[in-house]
């Protein structure tokens, strides 16, 4: 969770304290946008991906990135999927595609540097999860006055708790680690849902993607309600891309088409997993 969360905290699914990605710069400069010596295997669809992050990925390939990359591999005549599994920790990136080690990055926030995005994919918002049948029913935006009085869980150093600061939500907040080692500790949108439940918290403000998939997971009555109606502070909508190297321009056409070609089917790939999927218009997209 630790690496999602601060790759959208950067408007992009890497953290800032990535280390300076000389491999990718080398190539761009090397290779020359577009010329032919990408280095994309042609056979396989060579992932890079954290063995243990759900929603988005996992080594027993139940992750929607995972399901994702089966599309994109028969779609684009590949005749299977390999991965380079590196866990979400600073030189991801430079451990996995910038090291030509595999050639895409399945969930990559537009606007980051160290990759070529491709079109996004899907956007999606940080949500403010609570019972659906407390006293909190209605609330749309973090300056509600009924959050005034509430224990709000947040993670340390997200975009939210900037917004919970202005709010200020912060003093009776309870602040998650930002840093989890997934692979030996459950994720802390997972946490948050429970303590929610338990009434350790009165809501949360999670990444809408694993909001979405651990409510559902926990089959309990929980509304997630996108914070698209905030003024000021921190961002809290991000457009989602996949992640290729600067040089591979054409593998960057094959997936455009690929997106442009699938919308559908990503739409309700995503929507199975709980993903609350925004438009163009800010407005949920429920097929």
């Amino acid at each position: 969770m630790a690496y999602r969360v601060r790759r959208i905290c950067k408007i992009a699914l890497i953290s800032t304290a990535m280390a300076v990605l000389t491999p990718l710069q080398t190539q761009s400069q090397g290779a020359g946008l577009g010329a032919a010596g990408e280095l994309v295997d042609p056979d396989r669809l060579r992932v890079c991906a954290d063995p243990s992050n759900m929603p988005f990925s996992d080594q027993s390939g139940e992750g929607f990135e995972d399901k994702l990359a089966e599309m994109v591999a028969t779609a684009t005549g590949r005749s299977s999927v390999t991965h380079t599994w590196f866990p979400s920790v600073t030189g991801f990136v430079r451990n996995t595609l910038g090291a030509n080690r595999c050639d895409i990055i399945m969930g990559y926030a537009q606007g980051d540097e160290l990759v070529q995005n491709t079109n996004a994919y899907y956007r999606s918002s940080y949500v403010l999860l609570y019972k659906r049948d407390g006293d909190l029913a209605g609330v749309e935006t973090l300056t509600d006055p009924k959050l005034a009085d509430k224990k709000i869980g947040v993670v340390q150093g997200t975009p939210p708790s900037a917004n919970m600061a202005i709010a200020k939500l912060m003093r009776k907040a309870k602040v998650y680690p930002l840093m989890v080692d997934t692979r030996v500790a459950p994720s802390m949108a997972e946490v948050m849902i429970r303590d929610v439940l338990a009434d350790v918290i009165d809501a949360a403000v999670v990444w809408g993607p694993m909001a979405g998939y651990y409510a559902r997971k926990s089959g309990a009555d929980l509304a997630l309600v996108p914070l698209t109606r905030e003024k000021g502070g921190q961002r809290m909508i991000y457009r989602i891309t996949m992640g290729v190297r600067p040089s591979d321009q054409q593998w960057k056409r094959t997936l455009n088409a690929f997106i442009r070609d699938n919308q559908a089917e990503i739409n309700k790939l995503l929507l199975s997993y709980g993903v609350p999927l925004l438009n163009e218009h800010d407005e949920r997209i429920t097929q």
